[in-house]
């Protein structure tokens, strides 16, 4: 059985960290799955990671269910979150409502999320009432790059750290079941964290939230476009994959590789038989 929401909030409520990562494909959902992960998300970052844009504003509803479908397939405990991207939900409730039933429906994620505060509050509680539980998402919203004017860290003043704190409450009282904060202060998040019964995810937020996530190709060193100071790196597979690829291809022009014991001979008999024969060409 898969973990539930119900696990996650009783997490929260027994003082247990959540360690989320994003994965996007069948093998890296089984090797963290694996590693004991209780939740994936199938985050719109695989715009950057996966299809090499410069944000996640490109990513359609098909690249999601594609990936979350993969996802679903190298996974059987793991509570998996399907991210909602842009403009699936931003025009109104019932576009919200239709396509985080995809998500779910086509791509057979356990629940969505979405970006955020106030103004989609509406949205999230219909979605909720459709059955659909909701993830929250405040602080640096990727998809609001462009109205943001860049990645930059969120609600640094008072006032723009009371309205976050507003949007938390809004989206809890609608019904989502937990929240991500992404680049915000570490006080802040601590704050938010104290004042809501859901878990917060914190993602460059600091130790104080009930979470933590982490992109897949940041912890293991796969992705060198862009290095986020909140992300820490594990390993550095990027140089040992270059290493491998690099000694594969000097095997191949010395004609090392394959040797023998990787190669397939035929029976004696058969080689033999065929030795001397000529073979017409078409």
């Amino acid at each position: 059985m898969r973990v539930t929401i119900r696990d996650l909030k009783n997490m929260k409520a027994r003082g247990e960290k959540i360690a989320m990562i994003t994965a996007y494909d069948y093998t890296s959902a089984m090797i963290v799955e694996r590693a004991g992960i209780p939740i994936i998300l199938v985050g719109d970052s695989l715009g950057h990671v996966i299809m090499g844009h410069d944000s996640t504003v490109p990513v359609t509803m098909a690249d999601m269910i594609h990936h979350i479908q993969a996802v679903m397939r190298g996974t059987e405990k793991t509570h998996v979150v399907g991210d909602m991207p842009f403009m699936s939900y931003q025009a109104d409730a019932a576009d919200g409502v239709r396509n985080a039933g995809r998500l779910l429906k086509e791509g057979g994620c356990q629940s969505v999320k979405l970006e955020g505060g106030r103004p989609v509050a509406d949205i999230v509680r219909k979605i909720v009432q459709a059955g659909i539980p909701v993830m929250g998402h405040l602080g640096l919203t990727p998809q609001a790059v462009n109205q943001l004017g860049g990645y930059r860290i969120q609600g640094r003043t008072t006032k723009a750290a009371v309205e976050l704190i507003d949007d938390a409450k809004a989206l809890e009282e609608a019904g989502a079941y937990a929240l991500v904060l992404e680049g915000v202060p570490t006080q802040l998040a601590q704050m938010v964290t104290e004042r809501l019964s859901i878990p917060t995810i914190g993602i460059g937020a600091g130790v104080h939230c009930d979470g933590q996530v982490q992109v897949f190709h940041d912890l293991l060193g796969l992705f060198d476009d862009f290095a986020p100071k909140h992300a820490r790196k594990y390993a550095n597979l990027s140089e040992v994959i270059q290493d491998a690829v690099s000694r594969y291809v000097s095997d191949v022009q010395a004609r090392t590789f394959p040797n023998e014991k990787e190669s397939f001979n035929m029976k004696p008999e058969v080689a033999q038989e065929l030795t001397g024969q000529h073979f017409e060409t078409v």
